[in-house]
């Protein structure tokens, strides 16, 4: 089978489609798809909502809660308790299937009676402002962190972490601030792609490294400060010197530290024990193509925070599962999903299906949980089911559904954008491919304006103090004023508090209080870290050597071949 190029219905730019591609569509019985890669992973991501929280209350209890689905919602929204108890189920909303509409219009109704979870969250403790958390506890306006993380605050994608404030890819490290993309770091603060590192500061890609301050490209190094080697006592004195707990100077140093980063040296692609794989920042995978924050993998294409997981592709936010595809958000021990969204835990052989659970045989579905057998939310017996799902994937393929941008939706699409339950600012999508209003709506897409906050800031962002030592335990009640105050395209909330475990972190290890909302703070951080894309370039140090790279030509990063990397860092 030889490769086959493509227009893409959405962009309308050609992509190709390799004969492994095809083999694994084979495998899967599915066609191939009308998307090129980073639309259907743009896609997906307009279905998931990971900062815009709303406070509203349950349609179940009708207790106050936090959501991400506004007021208006044209479906209940239920809190994680109630969703999760035996007071509803979902196949009382089952329909019959009517073969002379669309699926997707049916579908669409089917999603807007069927109870929604209020936030995503899978054994969780104490994080009532935590969305998209799972198996932690003491977890705070943070986003995607498993695996036993604890005390997490302003953060993103973080596996087995404690005491972790405004960090981002981070596994197994403890009492980190400002880390992004590290593993098994410990008390420091403004590390990049940094590696068993200790009581550092402000460091790119340094490996095996303690107290270290200002530097780069290091490796199995002690007493480093401005890339130069100190002994201890010389170390200990410059670093005392520089007065941490003001943000005057916390604002200088990330100065010097953004011109640090331009001057770095920069390996094409960060891809550690990873054979026969492309992409950035993976780790243990094998057979891995254009993925990109997967570890621990086999077999993967298009992949973005995937891991433990073999066989997927176009598969993100998800681990512990097998045979997975055109799949966004929660999967755990999974097997044989596609086109879905939050198949959140032992769901097997299941195709468009929204928020399921420990389920088998399902067929455009919503909140199911623990049952067989399942097309629009009506149970069948085993034979009737595999009849009527190949019925109506026949009918799909006759009666197409066309979105209002005349994009064409047949089986083996994801979801239309326009049925998400979030409108494109609402979600992910906005910081992969940020947009203004009009653009956004020029596409097709959903948009939200803010609704008027009722708060009044008690504290502006010019007057918030400097130094940490000023702060007093009067502002835990206060309202600060984010510097940003709304004018920005990062979802900014304009004021935001400071919480008692946050100050205690603050004073124990000498950071001064932001003047910038979480969601600032976070866009921010996230622009530090190179999209998941892939660009062919040429080696900036020998102009010879070709290789993919996430480092698109127009940011400043100093990008080299291995060879001409490791002569560098080695």
């Amino acid at each position: 089978m030889q490769s086959e190029t493509k227009n893409c219905q959405n962009c309308k730019k050609d992509f190709t489609i390799e004969p492994e591609d095809f083999s694994f569509y084979e495998k899967i019985k599915v066609p191939p798809p009308t998307f090129c890669p980073w639309c259907r992973f743009i896609r997906r991501m307009t279905w998931r909502n990971e900062r815009a929280l709303y406070k509203r209350n349950c349609d179940l209890c009708k207790k106050d809660i936090i959501s991400t689905h506004q007021k208006n919602a044209p479906f209940p929204v239920y809190c994680w308790s109630c969703w999760h108890s035996d007071k509803w189920d979902a196949t009382t909303y089952g329909v019959d299937y009517d073969f002379s509409r669309p699926f997707f219009e049916q579908y669409q109704e089917l999603l807007n009676k069927v109870p929604h979870f209020a936030l995503w969250q899978r054994n969780v403790t104490n994080s009532e402002y935590a969305n998209l958390v799972g198996e932690s506890k003491n977890v705070y306006l943070s986003v995607s962190v498993v695996l036993e993380s604890e005390n997490v605050f302003y953060s993103k994608a973080i596996d087995t972490g404690f005491n972790i404030f405004d960090s981002m890819n981070l596994k197994n490290s403890e009492n980190c601030y400002e880390n992004v993309e590290g593993e098994r770091n410990y008390n420091s603060q403004y590390l990049i792609m940094s590696r068993n590192c200790i009581d550092s500061y402000y460091l790119i890609d340094c490996l095996n490294c303690h107290n270290c301050f200002m530097s780069s490209n290091l490796r199995n190094q002690q007493y480093y400060f401005r890339n130069k080697k100190l002994s201890r006592e010389d170390y200990e004195k410059e670093v005392a010197k520089i007065e941490l707990g003001k943000r005057s100077v916390r604002q200088d140093l990330e100065n010097e530290f953004s011109e640090l980063r331009r001057n770095a040296i920069y390996k094409f692609s960060n891809v550690i024990l990873s054979p026969n794989s492309t992409g950035h920042n993976l780790s243990n995978v094998k057979n891995g193509k254009v993925c990109f924050d997967c570890y621990d993998g086999e077999d993967f294409k298009y992949c973005y925070r995937a891991f433990i997981s073999k066989d997927a592709m176009d598969y993100s936010y998800a681990m512990h599962s097998e045979l997975m595809y055109e799949y966004t958000t929660g999967a755990n021990y999974n097997y044989n999903v596609k086109f879905s969204y939050a198949a959140n835990s032992q769901v097997r052989n299941a195709e468009y299906t929204y928020s399921c659970i420990s389920s088998t045989n399902l067929f455009g579905c919503a909140g199911v949980q623990s049952k067989d057998n399942v097309i629009f939310n009506k149970v069948y017996g085993k034979e009737k089911f595999e009849k009527l799902r190949t019925q109506i994937i026949k009918q799909m393929y006759d009666l197409s559904y066309t979105d209002r941008k005349g994009r064409v939706y047949q089986y083996g699409e994801f979801f239309p954008v326009e049925l998400s339950p979030y409108t494109y600012n609402e979600s992910a999508a906005q910081e992969f491919e940020t947009l203004i209003k009009e653009k956004a709506e020029e596409k097709g897409y959903k948009w939200h304006e803010p609704e008027e906050r009722d708060f009044k800031t008690t504290i502006k962002a010019r007057d918030i103090p400097d130094d940490i030592k000023d702060v007093g335990d009067k502002i835990l009640n206060e309202v600060l004023e984010c510097v940003h105050t709304g004018k920005c395209n990062h979802q900014c909330t304009e004021a935001f508090k400071i919480t008692q475990g946050e100050l205690q972190f603050y004073r124990k290890h000498s950071i001064p209080l932001p003047d910038k909302c979480p969601n600032c703070r976070y866009y921010e951080r996230f622009a530090k870290v190179p999209l998941p894309k892939l660009y062919k370039r040429v080696c900036m140090n020998c102009d010879k050597v070709e290789f993919e790279t996430p480092y698109s030509p127009e940011r400043s990063e100093k990008v080299f071949c291995e060879s001409c990397y490791n002569k560098e860092i080695y």
